[in-house]
């Protein structure tokens, strides 16, 4: 077997399984395709062109809306209007789309409905700062906490407190009308209130939680943020004011595409194990993966070979150098170092996204040879570990891999081929 072609189409399998072609519409049969009043479509995410192209083809009658979603994410629609925004650190194109909603909803009654389509990279790209907040200091807070090696449910917790439109407020503001969200999962255990920062899901986060978080992490904020969120204390929201049907249906997971990557290696012969979503330093999680490799390379344990390690999740990155590269290449460099060339042992990292951080590629591919490779060209992967540049690293050794955007996201996928 060609390990590279198998991890390949081990990842590809992955990414259709996630892709809205695959669930969104028959979640959407749910409802009745055409209502009284008007159906407004709204959406935000890596996903959010993709479903609502599905969307508005479902429902008839008065349909109209808007979806925000990264560049280069767009696709064809007829009825709904795709804007295109930054991510992961937001712009002022999330900022105006944002408000743009807001206005939307504040004059719908209750004949009408909202259908609210999210996922991953939602938060970022929704953006709307609370009152007396710039958007730079935002940016700010927002790039820190990338770079600071916070889990996505610590940013998104900070995220809810400094945002207008985030942590259940849209879904108030959407009242009297209905509201029905309908999510792509890219967070660990798929909680509604972390997708996206939840913007029509009641915030189940504290303002102590978002003040613990920018300590632990030495965030530095301005006295206006300081006092926004003291204000926050005692001016609590009133969920009960929420609209009287606000449904969340979840079309698809990170654990189904792990499902069907499995259900693949099956078909091939192929054992496979699944480790399921993980979070912690992407190095670290690589080291973890290398021991159990190690285990089933020496002690056919917990199974023999051939076999393929699969997993999932969103694992950060503590950003110390000045290199190149998201966290899935940062993953399998930290692996390749681990692992120094284990024969019969190939491996890929990859975001489902296509964009890897904020790089140009999905990630990236080691082979069994790929150590020895780099010690010939003298390329040290540890140096390149230690400058956070797997990018550069696997790119001398066109190891990267580069899909373009999938339109859909549910977070990072890493298989481990073990073979005798």
């Amino acid at each position: 077997m060609n390990p590279e072609l198998f991890l390949n189409e081990l990842f590809n399998v992955a990414v259709k399984k996630a892709h809205p072609d695959d669930g969104l519409l028959t979640s959407l049969s749910a409802l009745p395709k055409r209502i009284n009043g008007k159906t407004v479509i709204l959406g935000a995410g890596k996903a959010a062109a993709a479903m609502a192209s599905i969307a508005e083809n479902y429902f008839e009658g008065n349909v109209s809306g808007v979806v925000v979603t990264p560049y280069n994410h767009g696709c064809a629609t007829n009825t709904i209007e795709v804007v295109e925004a930054a991510h992961p650190v937001p712009d002022d194109a999330g900022q105006v789309v944002a408000r743009r909603m807001l206005a939307i909803v504040k004059e719908l009654t209750a004949d009408d409905r909202v259908i609210f389509l999210v996922s991953g990279g939602g938060s970022s790209l929704l953006v709307l700062p609370t009152e007396g907040i710039e958007l730079s200091e935002k940016q700010a807070i927002n790039k820190s906490l990338l770079r600071s090696g916070a889990s996505i449910d610590e940013i998104n917790c900070v995220r809810k407190k400094l945002s207008q439109i985030k942590g259940g407020r849209l879904a108030l503001n959407c009242a009297p009308a209905e509201v029905h969200t309908f999510a792509i999962s890219d967070v660990p255990g798929d909680s509604p209130s972390v997708i996206a920062s939840g913007p029509t899901v009641p915030d189940d986060t504290s303002v102590e939680n978002a003040l613990e978080i920018l300590t632990r992490y030495n965030i530095q904020v301005s006295d206006a943020v300081l006092s926004n969120l003291e204000t926050q204390k005692t001016n609590q929201l009133d969920w009960s004011l929420l609209p009287e049907k606000n449904s969340f249906t979840i079309v698809s997971t990170p654990q189904m595409s792990l499902d069907a990557a499995a259900e693949y290696a099956l078909s091939k012969g192929i054992t496979p194990i699944i480790l399921g979503d993980l979070e912690g330093e992407s190095r670290e999680v690589a080291k973890v993966h290398a021991g159990i490799t190690r285990q089933i390379v020496k002690y056919n344990q917990p199974c023999s070979v051939p076999c393929v390690i699969i997993s999932g999740g969103e694992t950060t990155v503590t950003v110390k150098g000045q290199g190149r590269g998201g966290r899935n290449a940062e993953f399998l460099l930290a692996l390749t170092l681990d692992l120094q060339g284990e024969k019969g042992v190939s491996a890929i990292a990859c975001d489902t996204d296509g964009i890897d951080g904020s790089e140009d590629n999905a990630g990236a591919i080691m082979l069994a040879e790929t150590y020895s490779d780099a010690l010939d060209k003298q390329i040290n992967p540890r140096t390149y570990l230690e400058n956070n540049d797997g990018y550069t690293f696997f790119e001398q050794l066109n190891a990267l891999v580069f899909t373009s955007p999938t339109r859909t996201n549910v977070n990072d996928f890493r298989a481990i081929l073990i073979q005798a």
